[in-house]
C-alpha cells in the first residue's frame, strides 16, 4: 500500500512524541513511588539510582513534579507534596465509602429490606448511601430529608444523639411541620420523644414521613459523629419492622470494627 509522503512524515513526527509522553509519565510515576518509600525524604541522586534513570532526566522530572505540587523539596531532599497527598486521601475515602456500600448491600440481601446510611454533618442531615432493589424499593424523597428530620426515623435518630442545644438549633432552622396526618404535632412533643429515646434503642416511625411506609433507625456513634443505619418497609409489613431492626443492629455489631474507620465518608 502506498502511503503519501506527507502523511508518512506526519506519522513519523507524531509517533516518537507520543512514545516520549508515555515514557515520561512512567518515569515520573516511578519517581513518585520511590519518594513515597522515603518518609524522611531522599536526594535526587538516590532517587535516580533507585529508579534507573539518568541523573539529568531525574532532575528534570523532579523539578516538574515539584512545580505541579506532587513533590516538595526541602534542603535537597524530596518529599511527597500536597497534590500527591490529596490523591492518597481521595483513594482512602473511596475505599471507606466502598466498605459501607458493600455492607449495606449485604444487609439489604440478608434482611430483605432497603438499608440507609446517614450522618449528622455540619448541622445537616446527610443521607450518604441507600441500598435497595426493585422488589424492595427505598422511600422516595418527596420532601427534603434535611428539612424534615422531625418526621422520619433517620432524622429522629440523629437528633436524639445530639445535645439539647444542637437539637434546638436544628429545629429553629427546620421547624416541625405536618408532613402526613401521623407526623409529630410540634417541637415540644418531638423533644419529649427524643429525650425518652434509649441511647442504643431503635427509633421507630410509622407513616410520619410517607403514607404507607414504616421505618426504623439504629443509632451509631463513633467519636463525635452521630450516624445511623435505617430500614423501611411497607405499612402492611409493619409487624416485621422491629425484628428486622434488631437483626440489622446485630449485623452492625458484628461489623462495627471494620465500619468504625468508614463512618465519616
Amino acid at each position: 500500500m502506498h502511503v503519501p509522503v506527507q502523511a508518512a512524515a506526519s506519522a513519523q513526527s507524531e509517533q516518537p512524541h507520543s512514545v516520549t509522553l508515555i515514557g515520561s509519565v512512567q518515569r515520573a510515576m516511578r519517581l513518585l513511588e520511590s519518594v513515597a518509600e522515603h518518609e524522611h525524604g531522599a536526594p535526587a541522586k538516590q532517587l535516580a539510582r533507585e529508579t534507573g534513570l539518568a541523573l539529568p532526566t531525574a532532575y528534570h522530572l523532579l523539578r516538574t513534579l515539584v512545580h505541579e505540587g506532587y513533590l516538595r523539596r526541602d534542603k535537597g531532599l524530596f518529599f511527597l507534596g500536597e497534590a500527591a497527598e490529596r490523591l492518597s486521601s481521595s483513594g482512602a475515602q473511596e475505599k471507606r465509602r466502598s466498605t459501607v456500600v458493600e455492607a449495606l448491600a449485604h444487609w439489604r440481601d440478608v434482611i430483605g429490606v432497603p438499608v440507609y446510611y446517614a450522618l449528622y454533618r455540619d448541622g445537616e442531615i446527610d443521607v450518604v448511601c441507600v441500598s435497595d432493589t426493585p422488589g424492595n424499593p427505598a422511600v422516595e424523597e418527596w420532601a427534603d430529608f434535611r428539612e424534615t428530620g422531625h418526621a422520619h426515623a433517620i432524622g429522629q435518630c440523629l437528633l436524639a444523639q445530639l445535645d439539647e442545644e444542637a437539637r434546638r438549633d436544628h429545629l429553629d432552622r427546620y421547624p416541625v411541620q405536618s408532613i402526613t396526618p401521623y407526623t409529630v404535632r410540634d417541637s415540644h412533643h418531638l423533644l419529649r420523644r427524643l429525650e425518652r429515646t434509649g441511647r442504643m434503642e431503635p427509633v421507630i416511625e410509622r407513616q410520619e414521613y410517607a403514607l404507607g411506609t414504616v421505618c426504623a433507625a439504629i443509632p451509631i456513634t463513633v467519636g463525635d459523629t452521630a450516624a445511623t443505619m435505617a430500614i423501611s418497609l411497607p405499612a402492611h409489613q409493619a409487624d416485621r419492622l422491629l425484628a428486622a431492626a434488631r437483626q440489622l443492629q446485630g449485623e452492625i455489631g458484628r461489623l462495627m470494627g471494620s465500619l468504625a474507620i468508614s463512618i465519616s465518608i
